[in-house]
C-alpha cells in the first residue's frame, strides 16, 4: 500500500466509479445504473475517489444539503473500498478527511444511512461518534 490519497472525481469522469458501484448496487441493468450515476453528478453531489498511487481503490459519494434541524450537512453515501484494502484503516482515514473538509467549508455536520444487516458498519460509525436518530424508509412508486 503506497500513499493513500483522496480526490474529487470530475463530473465528466464520473463513470470511472461504475466497477466499484456495481459491487453494491441492487440495480443490475448497467445502462440504468450509468444513467443514474450521470444524473447524480449533475446534482448536489460529489464523488470522492480513494487512490493508492493512481489506482482507484474506493469511492464515497457526498451529498450536500441544508437540513432545518442541523444546518449544512454532508451525507456520505455508497462508501466502497476494494476488498483487498479493507481492514487497513482506510475507512477511518476517509472519514477524517471528510470531517476536516466539512470544518474547512463551514459544514455543520454529517449524517448517513446504512443497511440494517450491515452490522460491521454500525460498529464503525458508532466508533466515529455517529448516533442513530431514526429509521430510513423507502417506497418505490409503480
Amino acid at each position: 500500500m503506497n500513499e493513500i490519497q483522496f480526490k474529487f472525481i470530475a463530473p465528466e469522469d464520473i463513470l470511472v466509479i461504475l466497477p466499484l458501484m456495481k459491487k453494491i448496487s441492487t440495480v443490475k441493468d448497467e445502462d440504468l445504473l450509468k444513467s443514474r450515476i450521470i444524473e447524480m453528478a449533475g446534482q448536489n453531489y460529489k464523488c470522492l475517489g480513494i487512490y493508492d498511487s493512481n489506482n482507484l481503490i474506493g469511492i464515497c459519494g457526498l451529498w450536500f444539503l441544508t437540513r432545518h434541524y442541523c444546518g449544512k450537512t454532508v451525507e456520505p453515501d455508497h462508501v466502497i473500498i476494494d476488498d483487498s484494502y479493507q481492514g487497513k484503516g482506510i475507512g477511518k482515514m476517509l472519514f477524517d478527511w471528510i470531517f476536516d473538509f466539512c470544518r474547512e467549508n463551514g459544514i455543520e455536520g454529517t449524517e448517513l444511512n446504512t443497511y440494517v444487516e450491515n452490522t460491521r458498519s454500525h460498529k464503525f460509525y458508532y466508533n466515529l461518534g455517529y448516533e442513530i436518530l431514526g429509521y430510513h424508509f423507502l417506497k418505490i412508486l409503480d
